[in-house]
């Protein structure tokens, strides 16, 4: 029944996007996998050509204003049809959600809401002509929020309401629309956006949420809870919301600072570190500062990068920085300018490359 049927999975590179790319291939799925790092894409392409699927990469940032036209170009040249479009791209910066700046926020609701959003708009002529289907990732968290998680709750609080709005708004057009609940997932994104979850022994395999996704797919499922038991549980959590309360403090416990170093520890989305919205250079670099000292990163150094128009490439630039730059340098040099992109100053131009938009103050 897969057989030729293309799918578009974003966030690809890791976790279950590339859970699903790998078994979506397995089963005859054609498969387009989007995600910002190229090498994780490259190492997927092969695990997939190796096993006899079909897979085609792509790497772009979901959040990127010609990222949706892309993916579509990408996947109508290569299959020439697209069957489904999996908006799997998870981003999270941890905190206390009034603490979360601007910048943080918006981040994160681009990522789980407008990104997704955009992509499908611009797949849609495509999925009416296959009658295909739209599918968002959610998590437990859209319906019990737990403390520390910023902005992350509300987005996939706001992604699991678009489904149902889509879902009842195209059904005429013969789009499916399905809602995801992965449950507690065993991937790289805790670590990646800072949480400290002190339980992971109940958390699910990637693959198994992945043959979830894909059953609810070929029955055009309107939600696909991957996990029962995990959605039960925050069906409960939902309507006991005392008990709920006093849970959430001995099960979350407050962010720490995620550990180094991250650059391979990261998921595909990862979230730039934290900085003030409309922030000034130091502003935005604040937050980084005594990581900038370990690794002896001068701001100078990242000021002169700040060239209107030009083009930053990380591994250019880190070894204009550092000669032969570490994993740990690396990855820091890779958060400073997250950290200014989410400041304004760069805008993402793929997997670790920017345009500079505006220069130092």
């Amino acid at each position: 029944m897969s057989e030729g049927r293309v799918v578009i999975v974003t966030g690809a590179s890791s976790g279950i996007g590339r859970a699903l790319a790998v078994e979506a291939a397995s089963r005859g799925w054609r498969v387009l996998a989007v995600a910002r790092r190229s090498e994780r894409l490259e190492n997927l392409a092969r695990d997939v050509h190796a096993a006899g699927g079909s897979v085609e990469t792509l790497v772009a940032d979901v959040v990127a204003s010609d990222t949706p036209q892309r993916i579509v170009d990408a996947a109508m040249r290569a299959f020439g049809r697209i069957d489904a479009v999996v908006n799997n791209a998870g981003h999270g910066v941890p905190g206390e959600l009034l603490a979360q700046s601007d910048a943080a926020l918006e981040r994160q609701w681009q990522t789980h809401v407008a990104g997704p959003l955009r992509i499908s708009r611009a797949a849609l002529p495509a999925l009416r002509a296959s009658r295909g289907s739209l599918v968002f990732v959610g998590s437990g968290l859209a319906r019990v929020p737990a403390p520390y998680y910023g902005g992350y709750c509300a987005a996939k609080a706001a992604i699991r309401a678009t489904a149902t709005q889509l879902r009842r708004e195209i059904a005429d057009e013969g789009i499916a629309v399905t809602y995801v609940d992965p449950g507690v997932v065993d991937t790289e994104f805790s670590k990646a956006s800072g949480m400290n979850r002190e339980r992971d022994a109940i958390a699910a395999s990637p693959q198994r949420v992945a043959r979830a996704m894909l059953r609810g797919i070929d029955r055009r499922a309107r939600v696909v809870n991957a996990v029962p038991l995990h959605a039960l549980a925050a069906m409960l959590g939902e309507f006991f919301p005392r008990l709920t309360d006093h849970a959430m403090k001995r099960v979350v416990a407050r962010p720490q600072e995620p550990s180094q170093p991250a650059a391979d520890a990261i998921s595909s989305t990862q979230p730039p570190q934290d900085a003030p919205d409309g922030a000034s250079f130091e502003g935005a670099l604040a937050p980084l500062s005594r990581r900038m000292e370990r690794v002896k990163l001068n701001p100078s150094f990242v000021r002169g990068l700040l060239n209107k128009g030009a083009r930053i490439e990380l591994g250019p630039a880190a070894m204009q920085w550092a000669g032969m730059p570490n994993k740990n340098e690396r990855a820091a040099l890779h958060e400073v300018l997250d950290a200014l992109a989410a400041a304004g100053y760069l805008e993402s131009a793929g997997d670790e490359a920017w345009i500079v938009r505006r220069a130092a103050d």
